[in-house]
């Protein structure tokens, strides 16, 4: 990325990365972890859609707050559950609620994330478990 198109520059930057692939691949004959992508690409495809435009309208809501004189600021931290079956889905859903200007995944737990919002309402309980539905219709289903 630097504009250098010289043998010595491509050819390091190419060593390096013969050289990062061998240790990945070293590494995982040590320990065997990989992540098993189990989701439907057309779905996640419309899921993304749809939160780029869930995440400009918090952006809006978040903006407001912000530049209101009173600043109307509610924060408030709260327990949401999540109905996925993979690491992956749990991931998709953790961050999607961290993309999410306002909003921010604390911690994860066995069955639910401790979040942070800026400006909370009842209602959002409502938006994160249509999220967590959404999310949740990305995985493949376990008899496929």
């Amino acid at each position: 990325m630097s504009g250098l198109y010289k043998p010595l520059v491509l050819g390091l930057g190419a060593a390096s990365v013969l050289l990062v692939v061998y240790v990945l691949y070293r590494m995982d004959e040590v320990d065997g972890d990989r992540v098993h992508i189990e989701i439907r690409p057309l779905a996640a495809l419309a899921y993304f859609g749809w939160l780029l435009v869930e995440i400009a309208k918090s952006n809006w809501a978040v903006t407001k707050v912000v530049l209101s004189p009173s600043m109307p600021i509610g924060q408030h931290m709260f327990s949401v559950p999540y109905n996925q079956r993979t690491d992956l889905g749990q991931v998709i859903y953790a961050n999607s609620i961290t993309l999410t200007p306002g909003t921010l995944t604390v911690e994860t737990d066995v069955g639910f994330f401790l979040v942070h919002a800026l400006s909370y309402a009842p209602e959002d309980m409502g938006a994160l478990a249509d999220m967590d539905a959404r999310v949740a219709a990305i995985e493949k289903s376990e008899a496929a």
